[in-house]
């Protein structure tokens, strides 16, 4: 079972709509790519194409 990294502060901030925005930062301490279309993906992943576009350097 894959346990959630605890949220810290720089983890996520509220979006103008309420919505919960994760960073960067949150996407690299979980260590892998949800294929969900996340605003700030290190990992580069193209929800049109269904691919990673680079790694995650």
């Amino acid at each position: 079972m894959n346990e959630r990294p605890p949220l810290e502060p720089e983890d996520f901030y509220w979006s103008p709509e309420g919505y919960r925005v994760f960073t960067k930062e949150y996407h690299l301490k979980r260590g892998y790519c949800c294929q969900s279309g996340c605003r700030h993906c290190p990992y580069g992943f193209d929800p049109g194409t269904g691919q990673i576009k680079r790694d995650s350097k």
